[in-house]
């Protein structure tokens, strides 16, 4: 259809040249269905590219907008396909019983360079050094100048490290956002939490045993220890060792009821924020990686051992006056009263004799069996993989019945011996230990191994070890210690060195109702005037039991009281009138 126009004017125009100029009037073009179909179609079109466009434009500022604000422009891809994948994931947190962090993961910056961007390699070493000093200049240069893309200069600077290299100016050097553990306690629970390397991959403790848990989580993991607990036991041991001149010390406090580890600490330490600094001596874990003989706290089992089974009541005794020959071995009391002993007076003076005697009416089968049943022959059941196997002897004879009775001949870690005596105090119910905490009122199911009347009787006499023994520097007045004192000679190349000796305490406390097990272990103590030239368990363990517990009663909220030792004060009337009835005899 073409369009149609009107007719001519009838007064035509005319130009200056006389051409005439006809006026028309056009009359609006009507178009068919095809063309208005094809109209409309061009119309969406247009309007759908030019939403299109618009969310493009969108998406890219967007994304400018995330690089310019939240993304770094200095961390390039080349240096995140350089490292560790589980380098950006970063490790939970982990706390102790309160929710106090014990260790947590910080972004941090690592240096870099390619080598092939770099003008001067030597002036770049040079002012590296300058301000990274633990650096050298010459395998910094040496790195700068090789012919590789890629090197590392320093992983995970701190802020002000980074400063420093920032200013530098030197083009060719690059950062890399990486995560570092960082510990805000330093060297306050180094071998229970441990540390996690360079890869944030854990290394020891905690951090190792749970590695893949801390990895993947993003829960806080909620140890049994307490901060408070720690602080007081780390700064006793330190200060016995410190005064009586040891290599080294240990200690663990123990929930007696359930088994919560609730500190642990092993001397000298280190700090996990710098564990490349320290070597194989502070690492170690004196505390249940070390495995030593424990002298006469062994004395608590061989006598649990003997009521339990029958072999002896509190009224019996036995007549320590002659030493006992074994072989080429003569067992002697350190201090003999050298007259008959109650089986009270043999457990608070400490008398291997006395103790000798009970060990062999039950025989080497009974002894063997019950100290399986309290753990002390197998490694110790705990979450860390720093857990020493103790040493036994083979064949087992009964010489080593003897010895194993007063603490020598079988070595085992001090969490074997806070753990079995838990068991001994608190009701007679082996419990396993742990580090994680347990929910509130939760209780293990444990495995008897005494009855209940002898656990009774054990907390009775561990009391009267402190209030009249060997133990009596472990008391604090008002808070019903009981315990038993250690001392043993090393064993050196085969042979005892009578100037090396640990010198331990265990205790356990209220002994009305017992809550706590400390043990405290000091190694290779030396005697001073103050204590008379002596390094036995009683002048150097039990003062740091003494003062541990005078720290945490008040933060318990246990106030001192009074009296409480009334049935262990008529079993010592008991004890001290049997033995003057065999006094009068004997004569």
């Amino acid at each position: 259809m073409t369009p149609r126009f009107n007719a001519p004017s009838s007064k035509p125009l005319r130009t200056p040249c006389g051409i005439e100029l006809h006026r028309v009037k056009p009359e609006f073009m009507t178009l068919d269905g095809n063309q208005k179909v094809a109209l409309e179609m061009g119309k969406t079109r247009l309007l759908v590219a030019g939403i299109v466009f618009a969310l493009a434009f969108m998406v890219i500022g967007g994304r400018l907008i995330d690089l310019a604000v939240t993304d770094r422009g200095n961390e390039p891809k080349i240096a995140g396909e350089a490292t560790s994948p589980h380098l950006q994931t970063g490790r939970a947190d982990i706390v102790d019983r309160n929710g106090v962090v014990l260790a947590t993961t910080l972004p941090t910056a690592s240096l870099y360079a390619n080598p092939k961007h770099l003008k001067d390699p030597e002036a770049a070493a040079r002012q590296l050094a300058e301000v990274l000093p633990e650096l050298e200049r010459a395998e910094l240069k040496q790195k700068l100048s090789s012919s590789n893309s890629f090197v590392w200069v320093k992983r995970k600077l701190t802020p002000k490290q980074q400063y420093s290299v920032n200013r530098l100016g030197i083009p060719g050097l690059y950062f890399q956002r990486e995560f570092k553990r960082f510990y805000p306690h330093g060297n306050l629970f180094p071998h229970t939490v441990g540390f996690a390397g360079m890869d944030n991959v854990g290394f020891s403790g905690i951090e190792s045993a749970f590695d893949d848990l801390l990895r993947g989580g993003n829960q806080p993991l909620k140890l049994s220890l307490d901060i408070r607990f720690q602080h007081a036991l780390a700064q006793e041991l330190a200060a016995a060792m410190a005064d009586f001149s040891a290599i080294g010390a240990a200690g663990i406090i123990l929930d007696a009821r359930n088994g919560e580890i609730l500190a642990l600490s092993s001397l000298p330490n280190f700090d996990p924020n710098k564990p490349a600094k320290a070597d194989d001596e502070h690492r170690f874990n004196r505390a249940t990686l070390g495995i030593y003989e424990m002298g006469s706290v062994f004395k608590i089992f061989t006598t649990a051992m003997a009521l339990d089974k029958g072999y002896v009541t509190l009224n019996d005794g036995y007549d320590t006056r002659e030493p006992i020959r074994a072989a080429r071995f003569t067992i002697r009391d350190y201090k003999p009263k050298d007259r008959w002993l109650s089986i009270p007076e043999i457990f608070m003076y400490s008398s291997n004799i006395g103790t000798v005697h009970m060990a062999m009416e039950a025989g080497t089968d009974v002894q063997r069996s019950f100290l399986r049943d309290l753990g002390l022959l197998r490694s110790a059941s705990i979450e860390i993989n720093e857990v020493g196997r103790p040493i036994l002897p083979s064949p087992w004879r009964e010489i080593n019945t003897m010895t194993i009775s007063y603490g020598h001949g079988l070595a085992v870690s001090p969490l074997h011996v806070a753990n079995a005596v838990a068991a001994i105090i608190n009701g007679g119910v082996k419990q396993p230990t742990t580090l994680l905490k347990l929910n509130e009122g939760e209780r293990p199911l444990g495995r008897r191994v005494i009855s209940e009347a002898t656990s009774f009787k054990m907390r009775q006499l561990m009391r009267l070890v402190v209030t009249d023994g060997t133990g009596s520097n472990a008391d604090a007045p008002g808070y019903q210690i009981g315990g038993k004192t250690g001392t043993a000679d090393k064993l050196i190349n085969g042979r005892y060195a009578r100037d090396r000796r640990i010198a331990s305490f265990v205790a356990g406390f209220p002994m009305d109702d017992p809550r706590y097990v400390i043990f405290a272990m000091v190694d290779e103590p030396k005697g001073k005037k103050e204590t008379f030239g002596y390094a036995t368990g009683g002048w150097v363990a039990a003062p740091v039991i003494r003062r541990v517990v005078e720290r945490l009663g008040p933060l318990l909220g246990m106030e001192p009281a009074a009296g409480g030792d009334d049935a262990s004060q008529q079993l010592l009337l008991r004890a001290q009138a049997q033995a003057e009835r065999h006094q009068i005899a004997a004569n």
